[in-house]
This record gives C-alpha cells, sequence and structure tokens, in this order.
C-alpha cells in the first residue's frame, strides 16, 4: 500500500490487506473490485508499472532475482566494489521512478499539468523577450521545453474555457456555455483516458466543475474548488440589457495593490500543499505497485483581485509599469466590446492612469508568484528524481485585457484576452524549439494520450487534435484553432476562427470582423470593409465556413432553453433545504501519521524519502527503511 493511501471505512479491503485483482491487457489497464480513498493523499494503487522494452519483453517497476533488487527499490550490488556518484544517482533514479535505472526508465512518463488563471500570453517573457514579468523558473521550462507562441483557449472564460480543455470538445458540443453549465457525466475527459490508460488521475485546485459530479474522471480531488459549483452564475439573454450582481465589477482594478492577505493566496497555497504533498507521497510509495501519475495543479493566480503580497508588489518597486498600448473611445469600439463594457460597469466609468499602473503592478507581481509555485513544484520532481521521468506541461484557461482596447478582464476574441501560455517539457524526449502555428488548449486532450502511449483508436471523436507531431518533428502541422463564446457580455453566440495570419469572428447580430495579425498585431483595424482582393478573398472565406459549421440560430436557441431551465432550477432550490454540489474533499488524519492499525513497513516507508543506511547515507547498497534496517540486525 501506498503511504498515504487511505482507505474509507466501508472499503472491502482492509489497511495493509490483500490488493484487488489486476488485469493487464495490451493497452488498458483494470483494477477489479472497489476501493474508496480518501482524496487529499491517495497516492499509488494496486496497478504495477508495465512497460515494454524494443525486443518485446515486458518489464514491471519492480523485481528480484537477477536484477539484484530489493522489495524495496533499491539496487543491490552484486559484490563490494566501490560506490560512486553515479551510481548513486542511477539507484537513486532507479528508487523514484520504480524502473531499471535507465535514462528514462518507464515506457509511460508521469504527467504533471500545471494551470494558471487569467494568464495573459502576449505578457510573459516567452513570447515577449521586452516583457518586464519576472518568471525565470517559467522562463527556463521554455528555454528547455516546445512553447507554444500561437496558442488559444476555445471559450475566453473560465467553466466553458475549461470543460472545453477537458473534454477536446467546442463548447456548443457539450453544452459549456457559461460559468453555470453542467459538464454531463458522461462526457469523457482526459481523466477518464489517461485513467484508462492505467494512470492515477490527480486534480488540485480550481476546475470550475457545476453539478453533482465534482470529479469527471478524476480519482482523487485534493482540493475544493475555490467558485460554486451551482447553478447561481447563468447568463440571462432574456434581459440583455441587466446587469448581473455576480458580474465584475471595476472595484478590482480601483483597488489594486498590495495585501497581507487574500482569499485567493489562501486557496493556492492550499492547492501547493496538497498538490506538493501528493508528489512527496508518491515518491515514498512502493514502486511495485504504484501507476505513473497525472496530476493537474491549477492555480487561480493572477485572476483578479489585482493584489499580492508585499514581498511581490516589491518586486516591481523600480520597473516601469507600462501603460496599456491602445486604447479606444467606448462610441468606437465594436458592439461586442460596447457590451462588455457595460457587463463589467466600465461604460461611462473610465480608469484613470495611476488605478491602471497599480493593478498592473499586482498583476505582474501576481504572474511572479505563479512562476515561484512552479520552481516549487520543479524542485520537488528534481529532490525526488522524478523529473526524468515526467511531463511538465503549463498552460492556462484564458487571459486578460488588463486596460488594452480600453478593457479589462476576459470574455473577448481579442489577443489579450483569448491568448493563452503553452509550454511542454521533456526534454530527455522533445527537443527544445518554439511552434508558432496556432493550436488551442482543446488539442491538449488528445495530446495527453499519445503522450501516455495511448492507443489513438480508442479515442472518440473530438474537437481538438493531437500536438504530439509538432514534439517530435519539424513537419508543419494543423494551424487553426475553432473559438465559440456565449457568456456574459453576449446577447447571442459569438464565433472565432483563426488560421495562418487571419482571425475572424461572427455572430447573429454583430458586424463581422477580420485581423490580419502580422500586419496589424494589436487588432485596431478590422478588415471587412477593406477593398483588396486579398481581404474580399478571405472574408467570403472565413463567412462561408462559418455557415457551414455553425448552425447559429440554433445554438442560440439551445442556449436560451438552457439558461431558462437551469434558472428556474436554481431559483426552486433556493427555498427551503438547500443542497450543495460544492466539493469538500474527504480528509482522516487516522490514516495520515503513526498508527497501531498501520503495518510497520508501511509506516517506515511514508516515513523518509531518501532512505539511507546506518551511516546516514542515501542509496547506498545497504540503504533501507528504518523498520527493515532494525529487523536484520543493522
Amino acid at each position: 500500500m501506498a503511504p498515504s493511501l487511505l482507505l474509507q471505512q466501508d472499503s472491502p479491503y482492509e489497511v495493509g490487506g490483500q490488493s484487488p485483482p489486476v488485469k493487464v491487457g495490451p493497452k488498458r489497464v483494470e483494477v477489479e473490485g472497489g476501493v474508496s480513498l480518501e482524496a487529499h493523499a491517495p497516492v499509488g494503487g494496486s496497478v504495477p508499472i508495465h512497460s515494454f522494452s524494443q525486443n518485446g519483453s515486458a518489464r514491471t517497476g519492480g523485481g528480484d532475482g537477477a536484477s539484484g533488487r530489493t522489495g524495496f527499490g533499491i539496487s543491490q550490488p552484486k559484490g563490494h566494489g566501490v560506490i560512486t556518484s553515479a551510481s548513486l544517482l542511477e539507484q537513486s533514479r532507479n528508487f523514484a521512478s520504480g524502473g531499471t535505472g535507465t535514462e528514462t526508465s518507464t515506457e509511460r512518463p508521469n504527467i504533471l499539468y500545471i494551470m494558471a488563471d487569467q494568464m495573459a500570453a502576449p505578457l510573459l517573457k516567452m513570447n515577449d523577450p521586452d516583457s518586464p514579468i519576472k518568471t525565470p523558473h517559467l522562463d527556463e521550462l521554455a528555454k528547455n521545453g516546445v512553447v507554444f507562441s500561437s496558442a488559444y483557449c476555445n471559450s475566453p472564460l473560465c467553466a466553458p474555457s475549461r470543460f472545453t480543455m477537458c473534454t477536446g470538445k467546442l463548447p456548443s458540443k457539450i453544452g459549456g456555455y457559461d460559468n453555470a453549465s453542467i459538464l454531463g457525466p458522461d462526457v469523457p475527459t482526459y481523466a477518464h483516458y489517461l485513467r484508462s490508460e492505467g494512470y492515477e488521475t490527480v486534480l488540485a485546485g480550481k476546475m470550475h466543475f457545476i453539478g453533482p459530479d465534482q470529479l469527471h474522471g478524476f480519482e482523487h480531488r485534493l482540493t475544493s474548488d475555490i467558485y460554486p459549483g451551482d447553478l447561481g452564475w447563468s447568463v440571462n439573454w432574456d434581459k440583455p440589457e441587466e446587469r448581473q450582481e455576480w458580474y465584475h465589477n471595476m472595484s478590482s482594478v480601483m483597488q489594486a495593490g498590495p495585501c497581507v492577505r487574500s482569499n485567493q493566496l489562501d486557496y493556492d497555497e492550499d492547492v501547493m500543499h496538497k498538490s506538493s504533498q501528493y508528489l512527496l507521497d508518491y515518491v515514498r510509495s512502493d514502486p511495485k505497485s504504484r501507476r505513473p501519475f497525472a496530476l493537474t495543479v491549477s492555480l487561480t493566480h493572477p485572476h483578479d483581485p489585482y493584489t499580492m503580497t508585499q514581498d511581490y508588489w516589491d518586486m516591481y518597486e523600480d520597473v516601469d509599469i507600462p501603460l496599456p498600448k491602445n486604447l479606444i473611445k467606448q462610441e468606437e469600439q465594436d458592439q461586442h466590446s460596447q457590451r462588455l463594457l457595460k457587463a463589467v460597469d466600465l461604460w461611462d466609468n473610465p480608469v484613470p492612469d495611476e488605478a491602471a499602473k497599480r493593478a498592473r503592478r499586482a498583476y505582474f507581481g501576481a504572474c511572479s508568484y505563479v512562476d515561484d509555485q512552479v520552481g516549487k513544484l520543479v524542485k520537488i520532481l528534481k529532490n525526488c528524481h522524478l523529473n526524468k521521468d515526467t511531463v511538465i506541461v503549463f498552460s492556462g484557461d484564458h487571459g486578460d485585457m488588463l486596460g488594452e482596447h480600453s478593457m479589462w478582464y476576459k470574455m473577448s476574441w481579442y489577443e489579450n484576452s483569448a491568448r493563452v501560455p503553452m509550454i511542454i517539457h521533456y526534454p530527455s524526449k522533445f527537443s527544445p524549439k518554439c511552434v508558432t502555428e496556432s493550436v488551442s488548449t482543446m488539442d491538449l486532450l488528445p495530446t495527453f494520450v499519445d503522450l501516455a502511449g495511448g492507443n489513438p483508436s480508442t479515442v472518440l471523436p473530438l474537437d481538438g487534435s493531437s500536438l504530439y507531431d509538432y514534439l517530435v518533428s519539424d513537419r508543419p502541422g494543423k494551424d487553426e484553432v475553432f473559438g465559440e463564446y456565449m457568456g456574459e457580455g453576449t446577447v447571442t453566440p459569438v464565433m472565432m476562427i483563426r488560421r495562418g495570419k487571419w482571425k475572424y469572428t461572427t455572430s447573429l447580430v454583430d458586424p463581422p470582423q477580420l485581423f490580419d495579425l502580422i500586419e496589424d498585431p494589436d487588432e485596431l483595424t478590422s478588415l471587412t470593409k477593406s477593398s483588396k482582393p486579398e481581404h474580399i478573398e478571405a472574408l467570403a472565406a472565413f463567412k462561408a465556413e462559418a455557415g457551414q459549421k455553425w448552425d447559429l440560430e440554433k445554438i442560440h436557441r439551445d442556449v436560451l432553453a438552457s439558461q431558462r431551465q437551469r434558472r428556474l432550477c436554481f431559483e426552486a432550490l433556493q427555498i427551503g433545504r438547500r443542497e450543495t454540489w460544492d466539493y469538500q474533499p474527504p480528509y482522516n488524519d487516522r490514516d495520515r501519521f503513526i498508527r497501531s492499525h498501520i503495518p510497520l513497513d508501511e509506516l517506515e516507508r511514508r516515513a523518509r524519502y531518501p532512505v539511507v543506511d546506518c551511516l546516514g547515507r542515501s542509496f547506498t547498497a545497504h540503504a533501507s527503511h528504518h523498520g527493515v534496517a532494525g529487523a536484520i540486525g543493522e
């Protein structure tokens, strides 16, 4: 049993008892029986790591006999030769990975997926070398990883973007319209697919799931969500002029500045603590029985409110905080942007330069805070010798306008709102480079399946496409993103197509927009009225394509029906006894620390990493867990 794998009282398996029988097929791993797990520190499991060498021979993460491996995953040298630093390092990697000590010791790497919330990709140093934002850890990942410099979300709002990212399907296909839409429990997510491939799927942090299913394929969820899981944030197209009380307002900007503490810091520190503990528990678990992990760490920073602790605020004391480059008068904004100005209480309420600088400075500090959390996770991987066998993916759900175009927050298809950072870091297999073709977070699900060595034929039809070819070759790939937005500030669906140098948006009520992002990267001039043949041809082609791809009238009716249905349910559920869908992770110290009902060997396995010998030396031939050391007379 893994060190912090906690069994509920109704589990059919006792602590330290027999593991459920395992069936191992060529691609799929199935565990018979049910084990109910406490979610705060679930690690390992009963499925051994199986992979196949190039000659077709199977191997597992454990082993003994000729391999010279002990029951604790530490190599026992055949003889009494000199122990070198190289051999110690090999042994430490061997224990941590559960493999044979090779450079890449398992065919299926661990996956660490780190998400930031509302991090605007165009402002980051990985995409703009002149950026004043200090992100050294992300810069290091980017330097040694594959950077997708033109990555987009598929819906610039928290829940719809995350639903699309999780499922690989556009919002209109899964009912992911706004921040109170329910993602159906029968819609497969990347967690379902990776779990089917034998991964231990774990979520720490925000995912904005709505409804009674708060797991969606994740085997363990380590934290609660920061936002409500109910139907209260439904958009109301029946009253388009009515501003909902829960919409953004400008207080986040006007009150921006340093703080001692914030609700979001409370949340992210809980996320980091649980994530870190998970990794530390994982490396102390039994290499013979644990599965590769797919851990999603989803932070809420740098999402507004724009406030950060004094140390991060002071990081930008001597930095010239740039004001937004392009301000647009409200009467000159496009129709969708005008609705957004009203939705966030910006109409006739301009932001003073002084407040904009404070907000941007706090946002920069929050980006540095996220960067430090990335650094902490990377350090744990290195300290635990898991870094060679772990793919690190970094991305986000959407960006933040931060005053560009005189707009704040997201909900727009402009670059600051719609573009997200994306890095895939696995230098032992993927050479560092920058991919400039446009891709989206919807492409991550099939990419994860490929990273796991999964069978593509088992993947149901998706709107996203795997990015794996970009990782292993320089062949040109798809250069295309589709987007749908039906949340705050809309009165009908607003769709987007990004391909090549073009970005096209359309809806039933707004005039279309067409931008050439090579000639006009700030999106200041729509080309819909241009007389140039190239522009006329591109506009006609996009209009025809959008007409073929989307039945906008049907989607509008579907969204409207969903809004009305959810509002009725939510209003009814406010009367009398209330039943919440908000996720509360189980937490039980009964099985976390030293207890009499837990076998000694299991307690010792979780007690310390790395194991040492009687002289306190780690990873030597005689290094062992304390209980075993005593048992053999050491």
